[in-house]
């Protein structure tokens, strides 16, 4: 009292109360104490912090009632990975606050506080006109092309081209002088990188000019909130207009401690619908061919659904892309062929010749004059 009578601080700090609490000896004279200060304390212009360690019996709340605020930290410990931090609002009289748990993380300089996503505060226009993936076949796939305002998900098992065919869609709004963000969980940003320019589609010359962020993702050390921070900065202050995150198999598998990670991408999404961004996720499928399925059914948050699937033909593995759902045009209902090599990815016409389509197995019947012709055939398809 002497030192703040002298100084007449503008803030105070109490750390900690529980030196207080043994000063005191026992509850009656300590809660007497507090609110000795807290009387006195009323007739300055200050704020007082008070920091508590949580040493006092368990359900004590008796000083959460005499202070206008409560602010709670938490630390907790993976099995594998950094630990993560977070802290809630409990009480802040005379205030709306922002409710439930809100990640944080303790950086050279201070701390970084990741406010939990909230999607319907976060509100701009937007065109609605569809935007072209930079192919014509898959834009009659999907009827128009992509729609500003709606996410698009990519399923099919390892290896048949989700990520190029993210990526490819990628560069087309580069081309368009967008600005796009890419999240990287699975492979690594070099492998990415050689693999996409040897497909032609050269990916450096838009990261120099600053249109395109390509963040390597160690899930291990993100936290669902700090992760969808990142998207919020990649959109507010870099203006992205297409956010490609590959995939949601490691986003998931990575945060298992983490409850409600569905319901985290939900606002997610929703957050990046209410921007105008077009939004592409990967999710791959367990299996190659046969009832493919996936750690978990997100397919109902996607506003399109690309399935990507792996048949045979006369002892040939081939491709096929197909559009099962779009809420925003009437898409195509048939299933194409397509290839990647080195001049990109490349999409066939309709094929009509598939049988026990809805088995898991489709199975090509017709001839193969329909196919498209691979590297090492002819114009007409023979060797």
């Amino acid at each position: 009292i002497d030192l703040v009578e002298k100084t007449n601080p503008d803030r105070v700090v109490l750390d900690s109360l529980s030196e207080l609490r043994l000063l005191a000896q026992n509850p009656l004279r300590y809660r007497r104490q507090i609110l000795a200060l807290k009387h006195f304390f009323a007739r300055r212009k200050c704020t007082v912090l008070m920091l508590d360690d949580r040493t006092a019996e368990p359900g004590d709340l008796q000083l959460h009632s005499i202070a206008h605020g409560v602010i709670s930290l938490e630390h907790l410990a993976n099995d594998f990975g950094s630990e993560r931090r977070r802290l809630r609002v409990i009480k802040m009289r005379g205030l709306k606050y922002h409710g439930g748990y809100h990640d944080f993380t303790i950086e050279r300089g201070g701390i970084c506080l990741y406010p939990r996503l909230i999607a319907a505060q976060h509100h701009r226009t937007h065109s609605t006109d569809p935007v072209t993936t930079g192919l014509k076949e898959l834009d009659a796939l999907l009827g128009d092309g992509l729609f500003p305002g709606t996410n698009a998900l990519m399923a099919g098992p390892a290896g048949v081209g989700k990520t190029t065919t993210a990526v490819r869609c990628m560069i087309a709004a580069l081309k368009r002088g967008q600005n796009a963000a890419y999240f990287l969980f699975d492979e690594r940003l070099s492998t990415l990188m050689i693999r996409s320019k040897a497909l032609g589609m050269d990916l450096q010359p838009f990261i120099d000019n600053g249109t395109l962020q390509i963040r390597q993702v160690d899930p291990a050390e993100l936290s669902p909130g700090e992760f969808a921070h990142a998207v919020r900065s990649a959109v507010e202050d870099s203006d992205a207009s297409v956010v490609v995150i590959d995939s949601l198999n490691a986003y998931l598998h990575a945060m298992p401690s983490d409850n409600f990670l569905v319901l985290q991408m939900h606002e997610l999404l929703s957050y990046l619908a209410q921007q105008g961004v077009v939004s592409i996720m990967v999710l791959g499928q367990h299996g190659v061919t046969g009832d493919l399925r996936s750690d978990i059914d997100i397919s109902y948050l996607a506003d399109t659904v690309l399935m990507m699937r792996f048949f045979e033909a006369e002892g040939e593995i081939r491709k096929s892309i197909s559009v099962i759902k779009t809420r925003t045009s009437d898409h195509e209902r048939s299933i194409r062929e397509f290839k990647i090599d080195q001049d990109g990815i490349s999409i066939g016409e309709p094929l009509r010749g598939f049988s026990s389509i809805l088995s898991g197995s489709p199975v090509y019947n017709a001839s193969k004059d329909h196919l498209m012709a691979l590297r090492g055939d002819d114009k007409d398809g023979s060797k």
